[in-house]
């Protein structure tokens, strides 16, 4: 990656011109069987489309606050980027009473009705599926997402050095998330090729750090397992080989 990126959404950019054929999310999810592979140009396909969500039909400007209830999902991580990209503060399992818009999963839809601006709900599907019937007061992303545009430029620059991540009761700003991410990614020995497998959640730095911007920030990829506790240790072992696992979070 480059030593001038900045932003989560730079180093995104620099994945995308080095090599954006390579894997960078592999997900699964254990209780549903689900696996889903986003290569760098997949993926940063997703962030210019939810960013452009944002930016242009949810009104997000930079300086607003998004509260994410979201589990270590494939698309939560699109959402972390595309809020990066437009200069959403993003916080992680954050009160949506006190936050611009909110982002939901299925399971905390009645807590996210507490925010009084835009709210959008994931069904969590395999295969980024609708919600059978839309939650009265969201829109479904998987409804609004796929006509949005393939590139985007935001309105206003984004600022790496104001708050743009809340979690686990501190707020980083951009440059401080890659700065994060890079030292962590030093620490567990990532590089170009790389690929570290995380069970954590993404409701603390180390989650998100391994379960994204450390592999991103390092030119390697993730394999984010969800319940992987429901998988036993000749599934684990399995899975580490068929992914070629380099690494696991500590």
């Amino acid at each position: 990656m480059n030593a001038t990126d900045r932003t989560p959404a730079d180093l995104l950019g620099s994945a995308l011109d080095a090599d954006p054929s390579r894997p960078l999310v592999t997900f699964y999810d254990d209780a549903t069987g689900e696996r889903v592979e986003l290569s760098v140009a997949t993926f940063a396909n997703w962030v210019a489309k939810t960013a452009n969500l944002l930016q242009d039909d949810l009104a997000a400007a930079p300086g607003d606050r998004c509260a994410l209830l979201l589990p270590a999902h494939w698309q939560t991580a699109v959402w972390l980027v595309a809020c990066s990209s437009v200069g959403v503060l993003v916080d992680i399992g954050g009160d949506p009473a006190s936050a611009d818009l909110v982002v939901s999963g299925p399971d905390s839809l009645k807590e996210a009705r507490e925010c009084s601006g835009e709210r959008v709900a994931l069904s969590l599907q395999p295969l980024g599926g609708r919600f059978p019937q839309l939650p009265e007061g969201f829109a479904d992303y998987a409804v609004e997402v796929p006509s949005q545009g393939d590139r985007f430029a935001p309105y206003s620059p984004v600022d790496p050095d104001t708050p743009a991540l809340a979690v686990g009761g501190v707020e980083l700003t951009s440059a401080e998330v890659v700065e994060r991410a890079r030292a962590d990614a030093a620490g567990r020995g990532l590089g170009p090729g790389s690929r570290i497998l995380s069970g954590l959640s993404y409701r603390t730095w180390e989650g998100l750090s391994y379960g994204l911007y450390a592999p991103l920030a390092s030119g390697g990829s993730v394999v984010l397992c969800r319940h992987l506790d429901r998988l036993d240790e000749k599934g684990l072992a399995g899975r580490k080989e068929s992914e070629r696992v380099t690494a696991t979070t500590p």
